[in-house]
């Protein structure tokens, strides 16, 4: 191996693969799945007549479902660019609670 071939390789650096759009449409299920929920808790919430606790588990759901579609799309910004960092902490229970307050918000409008 020449020295020529040393510097190339060491040019070259991290060949991510596919793993980077994997992950991305891996965010991009979660937001669709979120997207359901919400629009199926504001449509139960509308169906059994309009209450306020009705509307109030409606509009936070759809409060956490833009919250959780921020984090998504920043995550997924991210992943586009050629080294993208790691998932910080924050984010990542920022995007769990979103997750859970949804899947809660949902179960009480089904109550």
């Amino acid at each position: 191996m020449s020295t020529g071939d040393a510097a190339a390789g060491a040019q070259v650096g991290r060949d991510p693969g596919l793993q980077p759009e994997r992950t991305r449409l891996a965010w991009r299920r979660t937001t669709l799945s979120c997207t359901a929920v919400a629009v199926l808790a504001g449509k139960q919430a509308v169906h059994d007549g309009i209450t306020p606790a009705g509307v109030l588990a409606g509009a936070l759901s759809a409060l956490v479902w833009v919250a959780f579609l921020f984090v998504a799309h920043r995550r997924m910004r991210e992943l586009d660019r050629p080294r993208p960092s790691a998932l910080s902490v924050g984010r990542a229970l920022a995007g769990v609670g979103c997750v859970l307050a949804l899947a809660g918000f949902a179960v009480a409008v089904v109550r």
